[in-house]
């Protein structure tokens, strides 16, 4: 008898048909739909070719995470082989849940866990969030696992029963709980390290429940944000690659794939993290004391013997540094300025209304007020963005010699081999009105803002409202672009020394259009260790 048998569809669609119990119209019809269903998949399979064969060269691997993002299946919840893992990122303003699986390891040295985030029936992430944050529990710590309980229920719906005993969590705390006093947050911590195994039976102990440092957020956001971009995979002949030294005694240099650096600058605070693949010499007993409290070194392997995947990774928080705080100490500055020259010139620049201060970083003619305490400070719109510039610099606090935000000691970078991503406002700066996102060239960068800044205010408002900036442009970005456009600037060239052709800088919303959480990088992290159980 004659079969057709669909095979190329997925098992749970697999069928057969029998061609003898159909009508010659409709044997005609079903050959005509399987050759129609063929030929789509050819057609896609070229499509695929051509869209993706100008970025590498026949024969070279895909990045092995690119095709996780390009399926976005369902996790297939009744594969007994697959592991899961919870991660609880308790913020400042809120808490969330990320449910992680990954398949056994595969026994290689050279390569990590293949962490992936779970997936429901609908293909969405599962994630879950609840306000306010975890810190708001400071003064009724006892209340803590109750406010997690509606997260872990969530999780505990997703990982199979059967997979509870040997599912870890981890609850990690952030800013908002670093601000608590220390014996606040181990009161909050210790009645989640009592409570929450009373009701759940994951993997769950008292070194899984921390707040952790500034330091620790950030080498987890470079270790998710170079997992995504396949950056711990072994090298390939195209590759970009490092020679590491890992500061083991005989040790040759190790080659691997160079890793991306991270820039992110958020309204509050700017964050750096890069790999040192050389050892470092210090000049002096303070330089590395002061060295040794942004290097973290830590191995990612499953192996501590293999230093494969050995990592050292400078990373700083510059609190203050972010996009808003950097304005609204430029105003203060303003204000307090002002205030003294009139004290002894008697002059009412900026005082009245009549008088504006000009402020070289607002767009020509736009008019602004400030106001501290009793004093209100009139402004208007000068769009000078060289003078801005020069304006700006101070902010940085640059002095000892180091030429560093706040003259924190900074590892240094091998500018002639190294690539960086640029997150939040070093992306918003350079897309939300100015259209230039993506690669970063400080020519190009240069003479947008200055076109920018020039333009009128009035001008401006306009192209607003005809909607020829990003969605995400609204009034307050209009207004402050020039000055935070020129911040960006002097941070990236005059704070982390940056040569102005500095070629391999991309700034970026999303990685391969998804978010990359620091708690994907915390998972890998925690479980590096797990191949070996």
């Amino acid at each position: 008898m004659a079969r057709i048998t669909l095979s190329c569809l997925p098992a749970s669609w697999y069928c057969s048909v029998s061609l003898l119990s159909l009508n010659c119209a409709t044997k005609q019809r079903l050959l005509f739909l399987v050759l129609l269903f063929i030929t789509s998949i050819l057609l896609l399979a070229t499509y695929q070719r051509q869209l993706w064969g100008t970025q590498r060269r026949p024969g070279a691997r895909v990045n092995k995470y690119f095709s996780i993002v390009e399926s976005m299946e369902a996790t297939d919840i009744l594969n007994s082989a697959l592991n899961y893992g919870i991660v609880v990122d308790c913020g400042s303003s809120g808490s969330r849940v990320f449910v992680y699986y990954w398949p056994p390891h595969n026994g290689n040295p050279h390569t990590l866990l293949d962490i992936r985030q779970m997936r429901d029936s609908d293909r969405k992430p599962v994630v879950k969030k609840i306000k306010p944050g975890i810190s708001t529990l400071a003064n009724t710590p006892t209340q803590a696992s109750d406010y997690l309980e509606p997260l872990l229920r969530f999780a505990a719906a997703h990982v199979p029963t059967s997979k509870h005993k040997e599912t870890p969590l981890y609850i990690l705390c952030t800013a908002g709980m670093r601000l608590l006093p220390e014996s606040q947050q181990a009161a909050i911590l210790e009645d989640l390290v009592m409570d929450v195994p009373l009701e759940f039976d994951f993997l769950f102990s008292r070194s899984h429940a921390e707040v952790i440092s500034g330091k620790q957020e950030g080498v987890y956001a470079w270790i998710g944000i170079n997992f995504v971009l396949g950056r711990f995979d072994h090298p390939d002949e195209e590759d970009a690659t490092v020679e590491v030294t890992t500061g083991s005694e005989n040790q040759p240099p190790i080659s691997r794939r160079r890793t991306v650096g991270i820039m992110d600058m958020g309204g509050a605070s700017l964050q750096i993290a890069y790999e040192v693949p050389s050892a470092i010499t210090f000049s002096s007993p303070q330089e590395e004391e002061a060295g040794k409290s942004v290097l973290a070194e830590f191995n990612l392997g499953c192996d501590v013997e293999q230093t494969q995947h050995v990592y050292r990774v400078y990373v700083t928080t510059f609190l203050g540094f972010g996009g808003n705080m950097a304005r609204q100490r430029y105003e203060d500055q303003l204000v307090n300025s002002t205030l003294a020259k009139n004290r002894f010139l008697t002059t009412e620049t900026g005082l009245i209304e009549e008088k504006p201060y000009l402020d070289p970083c607002l767009p020509v003619s736009m008019s602004d007020t400030i106001t501290r305490g009793n004093h209100t400070l009139y402004l208007r719109g000068q769009g000078d963005w060289s003078r801005c510039q020069e304006a700006v610099r101070p902010f940085l606090g640059l002095h000892n010699g180091t030429m560093s935000p706040q003259g924190i000691y900074q590892a240094p970078i091998n500018f002639s081999n190294s690539e960086f991503y640029g997150f939040s406002e070093f992306y918003y700066c350079m897309e939300d009105v100015l259209r230039i996102g993506g690669q970063y060239s400080s020519d190009k960068y240069a003479q947008a803002a200055k076109d920018y800044c020039t333009t009128k205010w009035s001008t401006l408002k306009q192209r607003l409202d005809n909607q020829l900036f990003s969605q995400q442009a609204d009034i307050s970005r209009l207004k402050y672009q020039c000055f935070k456009s020129a911040w960006m600037y002097e941070v990236l060239h005059s704070g982390f020394r940056f040569p102005s052709d500095y070629p391999s800088l991309k700034t970026a919303q999303l990685v391969y259009d998804k978010e990359v959480q620091w708690t994907l990088g915390a998972i890998l992290f925690k479980t590096r260790f797990l191949p070996l159980r």
